[in-house]
């Protein structure tokens, strides 16, 4: 189970702390349940991910399954997915005990800067004290879900 928060992010934090960074291609073919393929670097994947309700509206809990595609597969499927292909660049920054994913939008996103992080749990989640350039939690809004963005 994935138990995530998201936050628009004001100002972009120093990324040479980053441990890890991935340019990302993700497409999706259904939005409910959420069948995305992603290309991250040169590793090709297909997502299927089951969103769970919760109390707590401002959390994102899904059931996450990944498996690996090919180069070739990745991108016949492209073709058939909905809307646009979202390209983004992902820092991953530590954060007290946590990984920041940074994703810093391209082309029709140009300007939008998002970040993701994950939890044990949902009372973690609640327990989380976030950075000072962390902006809104929008966590439970549907308009800064990738699947949402591709659409538009």
């Amino acid at each position: 189970m994935e138990i995530e928060k998201k936050f628009l992010v004001s100002d972009i934090p120093d990324l040479s702390q980053a441990v890890k960074v991935f340019e990302i291609e993700q497409g999706y073919l259904c939005s409910e349940p959420t069948v995305r393929i992603r290309r991250k670097n040169d590793d090709y994947i297909l997502t299927y991910k089951n969103h769970i309700a919760v109390d707590d509206e401002a959390l994102n809990v899904s059931d996450e399954r990944e498996m690996p595609l090919t180069k070739d597969s990745f991108f016949h499927l492209k073709q058939k997915c909905d809307g646009i292909c979202i390209k983004k660049t992902r820092y991953c920054i530590p954060y007290q005990n946590y990984m920041i994913e940074l994703d810093i939008f391209h082309d029709r996103y140009e300007g939008l800067i998002l970040a993701e992080v994950e939890f044990d749990s949902v009372e973690e989640s609640k327990l989380f004290e976030k950075p000072s350039w962390f902006l809104e939690d929008v966590s439970g809004k549907v308009d800064y879900t990738n699947s949402y963005l591709a659409q538009k």
